[in-house]
């Protein structure tokens, strides 16, 4: 894959676009004027390894909240706002790394133009917002309904007028619910400039349903070099949304975050209990950072060949394994113990590896 090569846009300390890796947001879904729950949040998404976070916004109230937010959050915070140009500079007053706008919901260029001259004098990042929900009377007039290249034309329309006005520190994200019209239309804004995009399937469902729906939508996004942030936007405990993020990047080679466990489909030919023997190695290193593969295989037919392929591995067979580690056969384990021997294996590892660095 190659990279659409964008132009940097900095987010308090993280770097987006030109030559950083693909940065993984979430949104919390507390109060935003409830500090301790939304902090208590932002601490768990950012130990499950996300790097900005974007609260809302939606009244003064929650605008307030934020200056003690963004003291003790451990990452960069973006404030969500919409409707509203006075929150957001109440917003921008609190020591915010960032701001969402949505133009098509506030669609007042002097307001917009305002508060882009306080980002500047600020140095606070805006991520310009598009979406199928709140597109332009004018282009839904145009296109009849929200069409990916409707939103594409939003999105250079508004990218057009924020560097009129001398601002250029902003990303984009145009998202809607339809994969294909996400697709076109960040296909078409990325051939036409070198702003770094956002990209995500905004209302993309539950958490099954929606991870599907992300990975196709975004893994085909990124496997064209489009994307240098995303988010996967579920109904469920944001954290998910992060290890469904990082998911998308690894099967990709674009990140590496955690254990990476590679298990085949059950089939007739397998003699030990599979699915058991992977749900006990995924809980037993929930939460693990080792960014490795670890390959646990049930049949003869393709197990010694992955297991030797991956940094640690088991190779069932009947009613045992051979545990592999580096391409080599370490000792063969009953299928009792083979959890524990597998996850010792791995810890021996991280210990090593923590010992050398």
């Amino acid at each position: 894959m190659i990279r659409r090569k964008t132009r940097a846009v900095y987010v308090g300390d993280i770097k987006i676009g030109d030559d950083a890796p693909v940065v993984v947001q979430s949104m919390t879904d507390t109060k935003t004027h409830d500090i301790e729950s939304t902090l208590e949040q932002i601490n768990r998404l950012y130990q499950a390894g996300c790097e900005i976070v974007r609260v809302a916004a939606p009244t003064e109230k929650d605008a307030l909240a934020l200056s003690e937010i963004v003291k003790r959050s451990p990452m960069p915070v973006i404030a969500d706002i919409h409707f509203s140009p006075r929150i957001a500079f109440t917003a921008l007053e609190s020591g915010i790394h960032g701001i969402r706008l949505n133009p098509g919901n506030i669609n007042d260029k002097g307001k917009i133009r305002e508060i882009l001259q306080e980002c500047k004098k600020r140095n606070i990042a805006v991520r310009l917002g598009v979406n199928s929900g709140s597109l332009e009377e004018r282009l839904l007039e145009k296109y009849g309904y929200p069409t990916g290249e409707a939103l594409a034309e939003s999105a250079l329309y508004w990218s057009e007028f924020f560097e009129s006005v001398g601002f250029t520190n902003f990303k984009v994200s145009i998202k809607g619910s339809d994969v294909l019209q996400n697709i076109e239309a960040n296909r078409i804004f990325a051939s036409k400039t070198d702003i770094p995009l956002h990209i995500g399937i905004t209302e993309a469902g539950p958490l099954g349903k929606g991870s599907v729906k992300s990975a196709v939508g975004l893994g085909i996004l990124l496997y064209m070099g489009i994307g240098d942030t995303v988010r996967v936007s579920l109904t469920a405990d944001p954290v998910e949304e992060v290890k469904v993020a990082y998911q998308i990047l690894q099967s990709l080679g674009l990140r590496r975050k955690g254990i990476e466990i590679i298990s085949c489909p059950t089939c007739g030919r397998i003699e030990v209990d599979l699915p058991k023997v992977v749900k006990d190695v995924e809980e037993k290193l929930e939460g693990e950072d080792l960014p490795i593969k670890v390959a646990i295989m049930g049949c003869v037919v393709n197990a010694i060949g992955e297991a030797r392929e991956a940094d640690i591995g088991l190779a069932c067979g009947n009613k045992s394994a051979i545990l592999f580690r580096e391409g080599q056969p370490v000792k063969r384990v009953s299928e009792e113990e083979m959890v524990d021997q597998l996850v010792k294996e791995i810890r021996r590892m991280k210990e090593e590896k923590n010992g050398r660095a």
